[in-house]
């Protein structure tokens, strides 16, 4: 048996045989590796050369290929879809997951498709190797959620193995670990008995075998190993009675299983949040294609498991040897005051063609437990709103890193997502008691009255108009507070950060800064704030703690009445940044105002112009005490002295003209790469039930009362469209706006007339109606004089004339 193993440097052929005495750690010493080189010396490749060594592995009727390199391109089709190629040939690919961790959401296709087998790499003290990639998989956000990756892990670090010349040497990453697993995988291929392999043996076997036959670790989470520690001898005992089936993978989520099952375990669920979903694999050993003939159904083991609404999205058609299966899950309204546990399982039936020989198709059922916790629902000051759908990741467009002092990471490719680059600030802010929701959807999709903050972190997406209006009448009247956290935007910077990609022979240039710092402009400008285009970098001191202010942003607009903080920092944006050198020549230093906090009518605002200090990836140091102190803030109005010092108060508002405000590249479609430009509001799976395929909250319909899950009859205003039906739902595409039509042109009187203040958009609440009020009495009273002198007229005349009737 042959493997064709493609490295970071080696085109390895390796011959296998099974040992009946072999076990792990002998595979791990002893394996003889004949080399041949594959990449050039400067470590270059190009897609067009895995194709080439795929298009042979096909030819070839390979058995297993290990690949120990990839990419975080995982919409590079022509790779992506001949991996599919690959598996469906029944091919069994092992592919190393990266060496990017300890990051989260740092995983490398292809190990991240759920048809290859994705190796992570261990210590010898079954420690996660720092170097290992996390899950989870980014391809679904930011309307859905990750799936569990890696699928197992392997010894990776200290490894010993042969030199290209002689001898040995000591090999570390999980590009040693995935070659492992990928002779582990020969091994038990061989265990099969030749005219039987072919039958039995599949992607989706072996991937079962291994799966369920691994060792888990204890205290690594799901997404750090998988199912676990690859075990020889235990899939060797699956696959020897092994009979064809389907089956789900993780095969069970378990609340109460921490920290295995991170981040489910660290919050329970309970009424009127936004839907938890628990993203499955289905591995279907009964054939390459497969069928969910029915929806799934969910079984509670108990009466109170019908607390549980739960709904289901998943793959139809599987293919090729794999899909996936996502559980929705939320509590009911009548469980709003519920504490325990609910316990059940979800069953799916799958069918496969009939294999040769058979006549009937082959059918089987998969089962997935579920153990959740549930707790009655939080009061609105402690929930926080994660707004996920504003964000834009590589891939498909160049979305440059937040902070231009890293230069050896160009790309914004981690997800940003609670669960994976923001994880270290979701596990602070639920150990300070705060419960934090995802919203997947448009800002039409959430009810404010459920939410102390929205929580908007470094995002490059545009917004609709309706999400503008209704955020600005969500913080106004229903008392929502907003924590913004921006970053750089500066367009001179972004053009000389293009480069010339040699894979795609093509300039890549990045289609939007840090953040969208012009569309967060147009969300803010109701309440009269806004983002420069500087780009700042420095050393602060705040609540006595040292802060490094990354590649962020300053404030040039402030409602008068607020508190602003500035500090003198060095600005880069004269100067630039290039892809490789951010210059630090000819800058200056001068105070920048880039926090501020200020009242708006019902709501609180604060604003901060870096995200880094939150951001796992290349933070320097953390901000959050200063997050919680926001948070005290626009949640529950707690004022900290240090953030509302009177010397902070703004006398006079902060105000730049429009034509200095950061304005958006006209040179880059950027509706290629958004779900708002050119785009249909709607609200999808990831936001609650009732509302899946509308517009969601609409502001017309408001004063209505409905009963809110979790609370007691209030004033809500149902502000739904009833239809789940697409075409019946009235559509509203956007537009980019130029700077010219700036919405801080439409409240320019409101912040910065004669007396300008933030009480003035209050104000504006009443003042219309009260002139149209007026205007009406005026009319009226004109009206009724006027229908008199009519009257009298008409007496005088009728005295001295007849009329011929």
């Amino acid at each position: 048996m042959t493997i064709l193993d493609m490295g970071l440097s080696l085109l390895v052929l390796l011959p296998v045989w099974m040992l009946s005495a072999l076990v792990l750690h002998q595979i791990q010493r002893f394996m003889h590796f004949v080399c041949s080189l594959m990449h050039s010396l400067l470590q270059v490749s190009y897609t067009s050369w895995f194709l080439d060594a795929f298009n042979y592995a096909i030819a070839t009727n390979m058995d297993v290929l290990n690949l120990s390199i990839g990419g975080p391109d995982y919409l590079d089709l022509p790779f992506v879809e001949k991996i599919w190629e690959i598996t469906a040939n029944n091919i069994i690919m092992v592919s190393a997951i990266g060496n990017d961790g300890p990051l989260y959401g740092t995983l490398n296709n292809p190990a991240d498709q759920s048809d290859v087998i994705g190796v992570g790499g261990i210590d010898y003290s079954d420690h996660i190797a720092s170097f290992s990639s996390r899950g989870m998989s980014t391809w679904e956000l930011p309307h859905g959620y990750g799936r569990v990756k890696p699928d197992v892990v392997a010894y990776g670090r200290d490894i010993m193995g042969s030199k290209i010349s002689s001898g040995c040497k000591s090999l570390s990453g999980t590009s040693v670990a995935s070659p492992v697993v990928a002779g582990v995988v020969c091994l038990l291929v061989s265990v099969i008995p030749e005219p039987d392999r072919k039958n039995l043996l599949n992607p989706a076997s072996m991937k079962q075998a291994l799966v369920e036959g691994a060792a888990k670790l204890a205290g690594p989470n799901m997404y750090e190993q998988g199912a676990g520690r690859v075990d020889l001898l235990e899939s060797y005992e699956i696959l020897k009675s092994y009979k064809p089936r389907a089956s789900i993978f993780p095969s069970l989520l378990d609340y109460s299983d921490c920290p295995y099952a991170w981040p489910f375990c660290r919050q329970p669920l309970y009424a009127g949040a936004m839907p938890v979903i628990f993203n499955a694999s289905i591995l279907n050993g009964m054939g390459v294609i497969g069928y969910v003939e029915s929806p799934p159904i969910w079984h509670p083991f108990e009466e109170v498991g019908n607390l549980l609404s739960i709904h289901f999205t998943y793959s139809e058609i599987i293919w090729p040897w794999t899909g996936y299966l996502a559980i929705h899950l939320q509590i009911k309204e009548e469980g709003a005051q519920f504490s325990g546990n609910i316990e059940g399982n979800v069953t799916l039936r799958v069918s496969s063609p009939p294999a040769q020989g058979e006549k009937r198709p082959r059918v089987s059922t998969c089962v997935l437990q579920l153990k959740l916790k549930v707790v009655p629902t939080p009061p609105r000051a402690k929930r926080i709103l994660w707004d996920q759908f504003h964000n834009i990741k590589y891939p498909p467009g160049y979305i440059p890193r937040d902070s231009l002092d890293v230069r050896n990471d160009i790309l914004d490719w981690h997800g940003d997502h609670l669960h994976t680059n923001f994880h270290i600030m979701f596990n602070m802010l639920r150990d300070t008691g705060y419960y934090v929701e995802t919203l997947g959807s448009p800002l039409t999709c959430f009810d404010a009255r459920h939410y102390g903050t929205l929580l908007l972190v470094d995002l490059e997406e545009e917004y609709f108009p309706e999400e503008i209006e209704k955020l600005r009448d969500d913080v106004i009247n229903t008392g929502l507070g907003l924590a913004v956290f921006a970053e750089w935007y500066n367009v001179d910077t972004m053009v000389k950060m293009r480069f010339f990609d040699d894979n795609t022979r093509s300039w890549w240039t990045p289609v939007t800064g840090g953040a969208n710092n012009p569309a967060l402009n147009d969300l803010l400008a109701p309440f009269g704030i806004a983002f420069g285009d500087k780009i700042l970098s420095g050393d602060f001191s705040l609540f006595g703690e040292e802060n490094r202010y990354a590649s962020g942003t300053d404030i040039v607009r402030f409602p008068r009445g607020g508190y602003v903080h500035s500090f003198a920092f060095s600005d880069s944006s004269e100067s630039g940044a290039t892809q490789n050198v951010l210059l630090t020549s000819s800058t200056t230093k001068a105070d920048s105002p880039i926090l501020g906090l200020t009242v708006m009518g019902e709501g609180r605002i604060a604003v901060y112009g870096d995200s880094n200090c939150l951001d796992s990836s290349h933070m320097v140091t953390n901000c959050f005490t200063l997050l919680r102190k926001m948070l005290d803030f626009t949640s529950e109005n707690v004022r900290d002295p240090v953030l509302f010092s009177k010397s902070n108060k703004q006398v006079a508002p902060l105000y730049e003209d429009d034509n200095q405000l950061p304005s958006r590249r006209t040179d880059v479609n950027f509706s290629s790469y958004s779900a708002v430009v050119g785009k249909d509001l709607i609200c999808r799976t990831d936001s609650r039930f009732e509302i899946w395929g509308t517009k969601g909250y609409i502001l017309q319909v408001r004063g209505r009362n409905r009963r809110l899950p979790g609370y007691p009859v209030i004033d809500l205003g149902n502000g739904l469209n009833s239809t789940f039906d697409a075409s019946n739902i009235r559509r509203r595409k956007v537009t980019l706006r130029n700077k010219d039509d700036s919405l801080g042109n439409r409240y320019l009187g409101l912040f910065y007339g004669d007396e300008p203040d933030a009480p003035m958009l209050v104000g504006s609440h009443w003042l219309i109606p009260a002139v149209v009020a007026a205007t009406g009495i005026l009319l009226l009273s004109f009206w009724r004089i006027r229908q008199k002198r009519r009257r009298r007229r008409k007496g005088s005349s009728s005295s001295g004339r007849l009329t011929n009737l």
